[in-house]
């Protein structure tokens, strides 16, 4: 019979947790529109639960100006995803002149990342995020702020990185960022001799999932990796646990699963990322229980 292992920190982390929760509640109350500013979380089935209610979703900001400029959003709620959103989403809405209620879901290591940026900004630093330039959290991050930021993802890019003379650099990292890749820009600033205040945002919960995924994918002939297939944490832990161990598979559901697994398997390891419902790794848990 096969071996199965849970990571203990899998799933729903508690910025993802707060954030559905909030969306949710404010749909149960019934009586208005619900709309969220992208995606609530980087999960199909959470975002297609939330459908079912009613709830719509603003893919962009060009969206959001033609709602707004229609009157489509008077008199609805409108719920920013836990990522956050650029300061100027905020404003739109506000300026809008409609009766929009803003439901703010950003997690509040997210927020704290914001007012880091904000603060050490005024101070005169220059910002670099270390991250995905194309992720919201990211995005949300640099929008916070006026004037020139860099974006580092990884070692190559903090490599060619340049700060002028004199200027001071204020560090920060994506709250899933790898926490590998984190310190590799780091040491390589530091090398470069920048003047640099390094603050590391990576939330501790994304720490021990890698942690535990990493000691997990050494110790099992197989890993799977819950998760939707654009979540940044869900992908950052497909990569660590191949790095490991190379039958690792990334699914999003149990029928995801057929084929994959080798009957032959003693030992399967079993990780989700922060936007994977309990009920998910559940399901799962049973068929590769049942099954092998």
């Amino acid at each position: 019979m096969t071996e199965v292992r849970l990571a203990k920190t899998a799933g729903f982390c508690y910025g993802v947790q707060r954030a559905v929760d909030m969306v949710n509640k404010a749909a149960d109350e019934g009586g208005r529109k619900i709309y969220t500013y992208g995606p609530i979380v980087h999960n199909e089935t959470v975002v297609e639960e939330l459908s079912k209610k009613g709830v719509k979703v603003i893919s962009d900001d060009r969206e959001l100006k033609s709602l707004l400029e229609s009157g489509e959003l008077k008199d609805a709620a409108v719920v920013i995803r836990a990522h956050g959103a650029p300061r100027e989403i905020f404003e739109l809405i506000e300026k809008s002149g409609l009766s929009i209620e803003i439901i703010d879901a950003t997690c509040p290591h997210v927020k704290r990342i914001h007012d880091i940026v904000v603060e050490r900004r005024a101070a005169g630093d220059r910002i670099a995020v270390s991250g995905d330039p194309s992720h919201p959290e990211v995005i949300g991050i640099l929008g916070q702020i006026d004037g020139d930021a860099a974006v580092l993802p990884d070692g190559d890019a903090a490599e060619v990185f340049s700060l002028p003379p004199g200027e001071k650099l204020t560090l920060v990292s994506q709250t899933t960022q790898s926490v590998t890749k984190f310190q590799d820009i780091v040491d390589i600033l530091h090398k470069k001799r920048y003047y640099t205040t390094v603050i590391d945002t990576i939330c501790n919960a994304t720490q021990r999932r890698q942690s535990e995924a990493y000691e997990l994918a050494r110790t099992c002939d197989a890993m799977l990796v819950i998760g939707g297939r654009n979540s940044s944490n869900t992908r950052k832990l497909y990569d660590i646990c191949h790095s490991e161990c190379k039958r690792t598979y990334l699914i999003q559901s149990i029928t995801d699963i057929k084929g994959t697994i080798d009957h032959s398997v003693r030992c399967v390891g079993i990780t989700a990322g922060a936007s994977t419902p309990r009920s998910i790794i559940e399901e799962v848990l049973e068929y590769v229980r049942n099954e092998f």
